[in-house]
């Protein structure tokens, strides 16, 4: 991929890409550093500084930061943040791929043997980098290492550790991660060779593109660690969550269906994920359910909460089919005045 430098007197006025192109802020250095740091940027104009004064202020400082600008709406702005950081960042501008495709052209550009992947809207304590990277440098055996984080930002889970809403117990084996026993979180450094020899994100995925990623790197034969230093803070922004309930569980449901199709899966494995598979299409067909009770559509919603039903058998779920089948306009005028948290 070209770089070309733009000048140092305007911002180019680009609000929306119309092609994937390269430009950086400043030509990468002869010597290949360690690590490459790689952000994702759409609509990130407003915190982007943050995530950087953390990155310049890291003890471990052999490394490059890319930036990829994903088709991102606020580009004029973005650059405008980018700014005060010419000559500390490369940067490219890509059409909009989403999340996993703009990782990925940061992967390509990449000159680093060790990745460390960061949001654009999160932030890392001063030793991130050294401690990841050295957990690497002593176990040439490890492929990836991810930390504890603190969540902060808006919500009622500000000052949580990550850990505690996203549990990691034991190994990181491939069952682990399938029962959700080990959360591989975003706050990781890989090595390189570990991410491009599976393939990279799927990048026809817009949800559950790391879970999937850590799954193949694990059915590659890859190992990953963990250590309880919160050593990121992860932003959680008030409605900044996706508005489609359905969309999450369908991307889990499809990366299992592409873990089920490697031939080297042990019975246990499948096993593992036949269950998993079972519990999420059930949860799926619950948020369904939700959705239809939303719009008052009773068949569907009746649909929905038997198949969830057929597998999680709550007297709460039996309750709510019992009256949606025997007072439906009822049901649904309570439902409306209780929510739909507390409904169903």
């Amino acid at each position: 991929m070209s770089e070309i430098a733009y000048t140092p007197t305007t911002v180019p006025p680009v609000a929306r890409p119309t092609a994937t192109i390269a430009a950086a802020i400043t030509a990468p250095a002869a010597a290949p550093p360690a690590v490459s740091i790689v952000i994702p940027a759409y609509n990130a104009a407003r915190y982007i500084g943050e995530a950087l004064d953390s990155v310049l202020a890291q003890t471990f400082a052999d490394y490059e930061i890319i930036v990829v600008n994903d088709g991102s709406p606020d580009t004029v702005e973005l650059e405008c943040a980018l700014e005060p950081y010419r000559g500390q960042v490369r940067y490219l501008v890509q059409e909009n791929g989403g999340p996993g495709s703009a990782r990925n052209t940061a992967f390509k550009a990449a000159r680093g043997r060790y990745l460390a992947l960061l949001d654009a809207d999160d932030v890392w304590e001063p030793e991130y980098l050294a401690v990841q990277v050295s957990m690497l440098e002593r176990d040439p055996t490890l492929d990836v290492v991810y930390s504890d984080g603190i969540i902060f930002g808006d919500g009622p889970d500000v000052g949580r550790k990550l850990m505690e809403a996203f549990p990691s117990h034991g190994a990181v084996t491939f069952e682990s991660v399938v029962r959700a026993e080990c959360t591989v979180l975003i706050c990781a450094v890989a090595r390189r060779e570990a991410i491009i020899n599976v393939g990279m994100f799927d990048e026809t995925l817009r949800a559950a593109e790391d879970f999937d990623l850590w799954l193949r790197v694990i059915q590659g034969g890859g190992r990953i660690a963990y250590h309880r230093q919160p050593l990121a803070r992860y932003r959680r922004v008030q409605g900044s969550r996706s508005s489609d309930p359905i969309k999450p569980y369908e991307q889990v449901l499809r990366v299992f269906e592409k873990a089920s199709q490697t031939p080297t899966l042990t019975a246990s494995e499948r096993e593992t994920l036949r269950g998993e598979n079972d519990r999420f299409r059930a949860l799926l067909r619950l948020a369904e359910g939700q959705q239809a009770l939303a719009r008052r559509d009773v068949r569907a919603a009746i649909d929905g909460l038997s198949e969830a039903n057929t597998y999680f058998r709550k007297s709460k779920l039996r309750l709510a089919l019992v009256l949606l089948r025997l007072a439906p306009q009822l049901f649904l005028r309570v439902y409306g005045m209780r929510g739909r948290r507390t409904a169903v």
